[in-house]
């Protein structure tokens, strides 16, 4: 077991309960094209340069041993990515629908990602839930910064709940997640983006079925933070097939969005 300290280079920040049925967000566009920068302490947090606009690179790992992060709010302790493996969800298949999770905000965003073997190294860290709660939650840390409204974000973590069923693909079946979806949900948090509203984006806190691909206030917002992609075009090479709900609901859903989470 590896566990990781805040050494005060890093801020760890969890905004408790960030939206409010009875407060609407601050959206940075209204409509379909709504989007809202994620801010903690009163900073937008972006990896790379500090500045709107500017693109990154990013590594990412899948946490291969039991891993606890001090101070984090979300993902504290991270089990090994095989905790959430099983005869529906194949290790293999797994990976292959996170790497597809990261590439929808490649092609949306002049980011790129790569993996790293050792989980310990990487700017993003993907596990299990080593205490499970929830569906799946995400853990921003940002590192302090000259004057200014942008911080740098050090490390996220993605954690997701190995006791909850996941399957790859839509059916209308909205209690049991589709696990890229949801992975591209919360990489969002990990990048910088935080939720609109209930619905009507990939961001918005709800899971549905109602769309496979990355909407316009998604788009909106990666390019705010990151500036465009030369190739953008949307999740079209979806290696699953999907099929439209008749609702737009989540499991245990309220009128409040759980703190860069998806309910």
């Amino acid at each position: 077991m590896q566990t990781f300290k805040n050494t005060g280079l890093a801020i760890q920040v969890l905004v408790v309960t960030v939206l409010l049925s009875s407060t609407p967000p601050l959206l940075a566009s209204d409509g379909e094209g709504a989007y809202r920068l994620l801010q903690l302490n009163g900073y937008k947090v972006k990896w790379g340069e500090q500045t709107l606009g500017a693109g990154a690179s990013i590594s990412y790992a899948f946490a291969d041993q039991t891993m606890r992060f001090e101070n984090a709010r979300n993902c504290g302790s991270i089990a090994p990515i095989t905790s959430l493996s099983s005869p529906s969800l194949p290790l293999d298949v797994l990976e292959r629908e996170t790497a597809a999770a990261f590439r929808a905000w490649e092609r949306a965003a002049n980011l790129s990602f790569y993996p790293v073997d050792d989980a310990s190294d990487a700017d993003i860290v993907i596990g299990a839930q080593g205490k499970p709660v929830g569906r799946a939650f995400a853990n921003v840390a940002y590192a302090p910064g000259p004057q200014g409204n942008i911080r740098q974000i050090k490390q996220a973590l993605v954690c997701l709940n190995p006791e909850r069923q996941w399957k790859v693909g839509f059916d209308g079946d909205t209690d049991v997640y589709d696990i890229r979806y949801t992975l591209i949900h919360e990489i969002g948090h990990a990048i910088g983006l935080d939720h609109p509203g209930p619905e009507g984006q990939v961001m918005g806190f709800r899971y549905t079925e109602a769309f496979t691909d990355l909407q316009p206030g998604d788009v909106s917002g990666i390019r705010q933070l990151y500036g465009p992609s030369a190739n953008y075009s949307g999740l079209a090479d979806a290696e699953v097939n999907h099929t439209e709900s008749l609702e737009a609901k989540g499991a245990d859903s309220d009128e409040k969005g759980d703190a860069l989470g998806i309910k």
